[in-house]
């Protein structure tokens, strides 16, 4: 018996030409590195700006007149409170308010709603909101489409000189800047940058100009990964599961607070009583000792030897300058400067909670 096939995104050869070295993710072959490096390709995103291709996530267009209470139901979420062109991160959660998948939401319009979903759980994520459908009188529309990542100090100018206009975006803001196009200035790095859904074609022809860029360069899914890392951003399948609670995951301020009590969506009642008992732990930043990473799955422990929690993500910080990870800890261990211990191949290695994100956030919030 054999799984299901590999899946190849639409603009391979483009990645195959530029010397992308390919592995697997959620079910994709991805570019993980460019002959750069992952060292290289992280700092010049800090420093400049980095070209991404995401197209391995999901773009779900939700419209109808009851569009909006489908998302309510769907997220704990006030999609009618979203002004035209908000963007929202919020979850799907299940009836135990675990994290079935985070996500962003954006208002395109009066009855039309933008939902950007993960890769790993893009079918499920679409199986979900169709069969909640059936209740509503609304549509839910999986679209086709390159899906491009721009960050960076300098994707603005890049994007700009190509042709696109994105100064009038500011952070978690998107909207449709031409047929069949979305765009949104948000991004997976504690970076600037913007995210640009757009057919097969029309995706070529702005690449050819965008590539023309010396301060543009290829980026792959190694750095994307120490990028959102030392920004503190977390990955579905590792730091927040179907077992994580938004509590825990010191994501509650991704949801309203006039709706945690009084919302409809699925999982409200095992929040508010999660929230009203406290989560037994809390995630946190993890900075080890030296230069040794450690890495997801590593159980942390306190001095006597007693397992106190574990690392959900780990590597290297280019930008930082140290290791850096974050994982979950007892709530009576999670506060800065507390000091517990991971074992990496026999060594014991102490590491201190540390707050997040490890490099700030720059984005264009005004």
């Amino acid at each position: 018996m054999t799984g299901d096939p590999i899946r190849h995104l639409p603009l391979e050869d483009l990645h195959q030409s530029a010397g992308a070295r390919f592995g697997a993710f959620a079910g994709w072959s991805m570019p993980l590195t460019y002959p750069a490096g992952v060292m290289k390709e992280h700092l010049h995103t800090r420093d400049h700006a980095g070209l991404f291709d995401i197209s391995h996530m999901k773009l779900i267009l939700v419209s109808g007149p009851q569009a909006a209470d489908l998302l309510d139901k769907a997220c704990p979420l006030s999609a009618r409170a979203l002004a035209p062109s908000q963007s929202k991160y919020t979850f799907f959660l299940n009836e135990q308010a675990g994290i079935l998948d985070d996500l962003i939401v954006t208002r395109l319009g009066d009855e039309r709603f933008m939902v950007v979903a993960n890769a790993g759980n893009a079918a499920e994520d679409i199986a979900h909101l169709q069969a909640l459908a059936e209740g509503f009188e609304t549509t839910v529309e999986p679209l086709d489409r390159v899906f491009l990542a721009i960050q960076g100090p300098e994707a603005a100018t890049i994007l700009a000189e190509a042709g696109l206009a994105p100064e009038d975006l500011l952070f978690m803001q998107g909207f449709e800047p031409r047929p069949g196009w979305f765009m949104s200035r948000s991004g997976y790095t504690g970076e600037d940058g913007f995210e640009i859904g757009l057919p097969e074609a029309d995706a070529r022809e702005l690449l050819t100009k965008l590539l023309a860029d010396e301060r543009l360069m290829w980026i792959g899914l190694a750095a994307r990964d120490s990028l959102r890392l030392e920004a503190g951003l977390c990955l579905h399948g590792q730091d927040i599961t179907p077992e994580t609670s938004p509590a825990s995951a010191g994501l509650m301020w991704a949801i309203p607070k006039d709706i945690r009590g009084s919302g409809n969506f699925i999982g409200a009642s095992a929040l508010a009583k999660i929230v009203a008992d406290s989560p037994s732990e809390k995630r946190v930043g993890l900075k080890p000792d030296g230069r040794q990473p450690v890495r997801a799955g590593v159980q942390l422990t306190d001095a006597d030897g007693n397992t106190v929690g574990r690392v959900t993500s780990g590597g290297f910080g280019p930008s930082a300058g140290h290791p850096v990870a974050m994982g979950y800890v007892a709530n009576e261990l999670s506060k800065p400067g507390i000091t517990v211990f991971a074992d990496v191949r026999g060594t014991r290695i102490p590491v201190q909670i540390h707050s997040l994100p490890f490099t700030q956030h720059r984005y264009r919030k005004g």
